[in-house]
């Protein structure tokens, strides 16, 4: 993509490439790290609900004085996205958390030619990790006509389809964050793709025992091997690492994946097979073919423990994946020749990135949008989505209480068995009044709870499932597009 080279250019001629970031947490801190490293690229308004916690993030990463003194810190939403001056776009649901820092530059300059053409900001960085403050911001973007990254890929699995649409009709683009496994997973799919080979599979490790799904935040840390208060002198957040445990981040990421690629889900959840980076084509093949793959072209997570809790050797944790079917016995004879991990018959193979860094990656995508008008992974219909589902027996009254909590965990389903169902997506679980009993590991619908059809994200979810419906790009179990 020649993207440094391209940065080079645009900061040459004084066009660096403006970005507003908003939300001050993890995610957000790691790309702005590299933000001072990175010559063309200026960070010019930070926005979170706690301003001064995001001048203390900027200090913790290394920024001078100087350099927050010359950046623009608000709570705020619509200054973010260069929609002008303060206004009633106050920053929902930040993410708490270590805060962010990075390249400051309030200098003047021409506009920077993102696709939108905003006179003051290319890109915006939504990193808030709620679901519906991230709906609302990406519409603030589109209004503006900035290009956005959307790190909250719960936002993305709650309503991804429809915002990447209506960023096509605005002129700009929507795009999944570089550096977590969502783009990661794409990029590999697609340099797949573009050399011709069938995708079998493609996802990401991580460690999951079928006891985890009941993890809670009061349990998380012993999973971890941590204290309570070990955790929490490093400033780990519980629900956010609670998610990581217990399925729901494997299961949003995964309906990330299959949106963007057409790769499609098992059907009834992930399976999480155990398996290290040299056994990948061959656990990850169909079931007729040896493996443990319920269809040919989906997508699936793998473990690193064994059942019995065993580290798997060499175990892809931490990384992402794809599974390739060589198309004809010259490919075949070429995995053997190049050292490729093969299956037993040679033609299934892999290829894998060990790691990933989040948010110190992230500069690709900002720089793909503003240079290239290309994203890094954006849906390209509804295939995959993300049910919330009992965590134990709960009763008629409890308020379901989200990702990464006590009450619910996210479930990956097909997008069509998920409208069957009447599943209720785990982004609109929080807070939500039961209004029956369910039982443990049952999926909870719509007419199970009570919500307001009036909130923004119930009408951008509801807009969604009408409209890609209607054009039938609903994907079924085994039938990859």
């Amino acid at each position: 993509m020649f993207l440094h080279e391209r940065l080079r250019a645009r900061a040459a001629a004084g066009r660096p490439v403006r970005v507003g970031l908003i939300g001050a947490g993890k995610f957000g801190s790691m790309f702005l790290s590299q933000a001072p490293t990175t010559e063309g690229l200026e960070v010019r308004v930070i926005a979170d609900l706690d301003p001064d916690r995001a001048r203390a993030a900027c200090r913790a990463v290394g920024w001078s004085d100087a350099q927050i003194a010359a950046t623009r810190f608000t709570d705020d939403a619509r200054e973010a996205v260069g929609a002008g001056g303060p206004g009633a776009g106050t920053v929902a649901g930040a993410a708490a958390g270590a805060p962010s820092g990075g390249r400051v530059g309030a200098g003047t300059g021409a506009p920077g030619g993102a696709p939108g053409g905003n006179p003051e900001i290319d890109v915006v960085v939504e990193a808030t990790g709620d679901p519906a403050a991230g709906i609302a911001h990406a519409r603030l973007a589109f209004a503006a006509g900035t290009s956005i990254v959307m790190v909250n890929v719960e936002a993305d699995v709650l309503a991804g389809p429809l915002l990447a649409a209506e960023a096509r009709e605005a002129g700009v683009v929507y795009t999944l964050a570089y550096g977590d496994q969502p783009a990661l997973t794409c990029e590999l799919v697609e340099w797949a793709r573009a050399c011709g080979f069938d995708v079998v599979a493609a996802g990401k490790g991580t460690k999951y025992l079928p006891s985890y799904h009941a993890s809670t935040p009061d349990t998380v840390w012993e999973h971890y091997g941590l204290t309570a208060d070990e955790a929490a002198a490093a400033g780990m957040n519980s629900r956010m690492f609670n998610s990581f445990l217990d399925g729901t981040k494997s299961a949003i990421e995964m309906a990330a994946i299959a949106n963007a690629t057409g790769l499609t889900p098992p059907p009834d959840g992930l399976r999480f097979p155990p398996c290290g980076r040299d056994d990948l084509a061959h656990v990850l093949r169909p079931v007729e073919a040896g493996g443990q793959l319920h269809h040919k072209g989906q997508v699936e997570v793998v473990s690193s423990l064994e059942r019995d809790g065993r580290p798997v050797p060499g175990d892809l944790r931490w990384g992402v994946y794809v599974v390739v079917e060589a198309p004809n016995d010259y490919s075949a004879a070429c995995f053997r020749q190049y050292g490729m991990n093969t299956d037993a018959s040679g033609r299934y193979s892999a290829m894998y990135k060990p790691f990933h860094l989040i948010g110190l990656e992230l500069n690709v995508s900002i720089l793909a949008a503003a240079l290239l008008g290309a994203p890094t992974g954006a849906a390209q219909g509804f295939v995959g989505d993300v049910a919330a589902t009992a965590k134990r027996d709960l009763a008629a009254g409890e308020t379901l209480d989200g990702e990464g909590g006590y009450t619910v965990y996210g479930k990956l389903l097909p997008a069509a068995a998920s409208l069957a169902r009447g599943a209720l997506p785990i982004g609109l679980a929080h807070g939500a009044p039961l209004t029956r009993a369910v039982r443990a590991h049952e999926v909870v619908g719509w007419d199970d709870v009570e919500l307001d059809p009036a909130l923004p994200a119930v009408g951008a979810r509801r807009a969604m499932e009408a409209r890609f419906s209607r054009g039938g790009t609903l994907a079924t179990a085994g039938t990859p597009r």
